[in-house]
């Protein structure tokens, strides 16, 4: 004790004062790391912004859900874009466009659950604003507006998503869409199963694989609902639901409606047992006997029309792609009538057997996407119109992301090399001292409208300008030479086969590059033709 009285200091004192200190002590290692990890932070930040010398350092990427696209990427998207359009064309459609943002009023309401998904824009000047999420409704807006109740239209534009995207299977927040629409009063189902044709067609043209397009019809899904129990009030919330068994199990699809949607178990068990049969015209003349389906007027209505469509359809030569899918619901609000959606599958699509026929469950095929889909909306103009006035339509807009995704896949796997640009022929040079000589004469091909190019160095070596050739995918290389000059010629060389013309006059040619597109080859008496 003698210690304690010497020092003032009292044993309980040090009791209490120990573990006081000791947590002092933790308070403080906490806060001196807590700093750390702030500073940390600022010096990060600071990197990202900029050192001391006051220079601005960009973080170098694109914004989530958007992409660059390199040349042999738009080659391949050019591609398909030529053969869409001139499907498009074939069939006799004109094309428009629209401003990529619209009036936020005009986008409300027409999309269901997925009106969440709208970008909507900072207010400039006192109008609310917000980039298009389709390129349907503007059409509607469009046709609305100016009073057009006639129109067959293709438009190709980027639209706007606010979605979670998934790059590796071409579903971006900025993509393309591809549509086509007629708009119109004419008789029932022509025009849609011209529309399905159309899908069929660039589908096939593009030669993506195998693939299913799936029909069915708003009515015989509303009548569906009806007969089942399901409230009026709720036919759009199920319906969005029922839209997501491509993605999700029935047992998830069963469970979202049941919890969240407040569907009883009985009417999700009906459901249940309808959106598993699969099949033709012979499915759609059975449902008109069912006795639950045969009571919806709708449901008849909608029955009816799919058997009709599918003899235009057989007319068409296109049935054997064709399923009446009682699955299929496409969650936006806009649809009146008969939708479609075209996926691709993995499995191939085998032929309907008689038993799916008669309403059974289909064997599954494996899907790996959906590559187009559409549908007839008869009273979206009319939501527009002062008056109300409607223009029936009936559309279908091609899923072009997804295909070029495939389409860069393919390419990748394949050893073809995708040429990036289209010129016909180099023009060159053996010597040096020959640059005049080979502008002039690249000035020839152009003015002749043959796609020419020429180095951009006054004394190319002639190896340099084979190989960049052979690297850019020219067919065909015009060298000339100080003989060749005198004699007033030009010598053709073939790159592929690195054969030459010995001697052949410039207009030729221009002649034979302005009157084919086909590969240039030469013959045994080194003639130049066209190799087919």
């Amino acid at each position: 004790m003698a210690l304690f009285e010497d020092k003032w200091i009292q044993p309980s004192f040090i009791l209490i004062f120990t573990p006081v200190l000791f947590l002092g002590l933790k308070v403080q290692m906490f806060s001196v790391k807590k700093i750390d990890e702030e500073v940390a932070k600022l010096l990060e930040l600071k990197a990202q912004l900029g050192g001391d010398d006051g220079k601005h350092q960009f973080v170098l990427k694109t914004a989530k859900g958007t992409r660059d696209y390199n040349p042999k990427q738009m080659a391949i998207r050019e591609k398909v874009f030529n053969t869409i359009i001139g499907c498009f064309k074939r069939h006799g459609a004109e094309t428009i466009d629209t401003p990529v943002f619209e009036l936020k009023e005009t986008l409300t309401g027409k999309y269901g659950e997925d009106s969440k998904l709208i970008y909507d824009l900072k207010d400039q000047g006192g109008e609310l604003l917000s980039l298009r999420y389709d390129l349907t409704v503007p059409f509607a807006r469009y046709l609305a507006m100016n009073k057009i109740t006639n129109i067959k239209r293709y438009h190709i534009a980027k639209v706007y998503r606010r979605d979670n995207p998934a790059m590796t299977r071409g579903r971006y927040r900025e993509f393309y869409q591809c549509d086509f629409d007629i708009a119109g009063q004419y008789d029932a189902m022509i025009p849609d199963a011209e529309c399905l044709k159309i899908v069929h067609e660039i589908l096939s043209e593009l030669d993506l694989g195998d693939f299913r397009i799936k029909v069915n019809d708003r009515r015989i899904l509303d009548g569906m609902f009806a007969v089942c129990g399901v409230p009026d009030e709720k036919f759009r919330t199920i319906c969005s639901t029922v839209d997501k068994l491509d993605k999700m199990a029935w047992e998830d699809v069963k469970k979202e409606m049941v919890n969240e949607k407040g569907l009883s178990e009985e009417a999700a068990d009906q459901i249940g047992e309808y959106v598993s049969m699969q099949g033709g015209r012979d499915l759609a003349e059975r449902l008109l006997q069912d006795p639950k389906m045969s009571q919806s007027k709708q449901a008849c209505a909608g029955l009816s029309d799919i058997k009709l469509l599918f003899s235009y359809l057989e007319l068409f030569q296109v049935t054997d792609k064709v399923v009446f899918d009682l699955s299929l619901a496409r969650g936006l609000d806009y649809y009146t009538g008969i939708i479609y959606e075209a996926v691709l599958t993995q499995a191939g699509v085998a032929p309907v057997s008689n038993e799916t026929q008669q309403g059974a469950p289909a064997e599954e095929s494996v899907s790996v996407g959906s590559v187009a889909g559409g549908g007839r909306y008869d009273g979206l103009v009319g939501m527009f119109d002062p008056k109300g006035r409607k223009v029936p339509c009936v559309g279908v807009s091609i899923g072009i992301e997804r295909i070029f995704s495939i389409m860069e896949q393919k390419a990748e796997a394949s050893a073809e090399k995708v040429r990036t640009t289209e010129v016909q022929v180099m023009v060159a040079s053996a010597q040096k001292n020959l640059l005049e000589e080979r502008l002039k004469l690249v000035t020839e091909l152009w003015n002749a409208g043959i796609k020419a190019e020429v180095m951009y160095k006054k004394n190319p070596k002639l190896l340099s300008q084979l190989q960049h050739c052979e690297e850019s995918g020219i067919p065909l290389v015009a060298i000339l030479g100080e003989q060749e000059l005198k004699d007033g010629v030009v010598k053709l060389r073939v790159v592929a086969t690195r054969e030459e013309v010995r001697s052949i006059h410039s207009a030729h040619i221009m002649f034979v590059l302005s009157h084919t597109d086909t590969q240039i080859c030469l013959d045994s008496n080194e003639t130049l033709k066209v190799c087919m």
